[in-house]
């Protein structure tokens, strides 16, 4: 990973801000010193964006979802023989 001082990043930030937006990271760098990593986001773009309600009509949910099998689980944690 490249590092580059803190004079360049400010001159060419453009330039190295559409480098880290490609993949490639680098960090930012005052008196020889490693201050900061520049990295790209990881933006979910086209299919990849995820959209609530997007198995709506798809299944349903049984009306009595809250207590199927309450019976069971009952007898398997001894509340009930």
């Amino acid at each position: 990973m490249e590092t580059i001082n803190i004079h360049k990043a400010k001159t060419q930030l453009s330039h190295l801000v559409d480098q880290a937006a490609k993949g490639k990271s680098f960090i930012i760098a005052k008196a020889g010193k490693p201050m900061v990593k520049v990295t790209p986001l990881d933006t979910p773009t086209g299919k990849q964006v995820r959209r609530l309600g997007f198995l709506a009509g798809q299944f349903s949910v049984p009306d009595d979802f809250d207590t199927m099998g309450s019976a069971e689980i009952r007898r398997a944690f001894g509340g009930e023989k």
